[in-house]
């Protein structure tokens, strides 16, 4: 589990293709010193599994094919522009970590755009596409992933939702760097699955 406060941003370091996998390396400021093989990390929001260290600042992981067909990441490899990309990073919750953000799993529900960005004085107003699968879940004063990052919905309409990033957002997280058509990974609030998922059955009476 995360909360969605993000702790680095790091960078791809390279990157192998194979064809139901690919396999990433990340380069980190964070100490890893306590980290193990196994440990989870979640890299722009999607939950990796450590399978190396291969230098003291880098940890290596596994991308398998769902992973590269539900997230930015099998867009990503498709660009020369990979090796070197800014990823939002986040170690796994620890018993005692303070709970800054909201329960994330990382779990990467789907992938939106970047609709429109408004400059309001230090802050970005920025709206985000919705696919269509995922909008009943969206609601407004709910939280959302994006990028990894835990945000708070301003608005919502049927296929969109508005973001306010502040100044602090902006410089530690790759928000900053988005422009229009940008893609980005979402995840939406588990707990509104968990209340679909029940409506569906009728109550049982004893």
């Amino acid at each position: 589990m995360f909360t969605g406060i993000i702790q680095d941003v790091g960078a791809i370091d390279a990157v192998r293709q194979e064809a139901e996998q690919a396999h990433l390396v990340f380069r980190t400021a964070l100490d890893m010193g306590a980290w193990q093989l196994g440990d989870s990390v979640a890299c722009n929001g999607c939950c990796l599994t450590i399978t190396d260290f291969p230098a003291a600042d880098a940890f290596a992981a596994t991308l398998s094919r769902e992973t590269l067909d539900l997230t930015t990441f099998g867009e990503l490899l498709n660009d020369d522009a990979a090796v070197g990309a800014a990823i939002n990073l986040e170690p796994a919750l620890r018993v005692g970590d303070p709970l800054g953000g909201h329960m994330v799993t990382g779990h990467v529900d789907g992938v939106g755009g970047v609709a429109s960005i408004e400059a309001v004085g230090e802050h970005r107003v920025i709206t985000f596409s919705l696919p269509d699968a995922l909008a009943r879940y969206v609601v407004q004063k709910g939280s959302i992933t994006v990028n990894g990052v835990s945000l708070t919905v301003n608005h919502v309409t049927k296929n969109d939702f508005t973001v306010n990033l502040i100044p602090h957002t902006l410089s530690h997280t790759n928000l900053g760097a988005l422009q229009v058509g940008a893609r980005v990974n979402l995840e939406t609030d588990m707990y509104g699955r968990y209340v679909e998922r029940l409506m569906q059955f009728p109550l049982e009476h004893t």
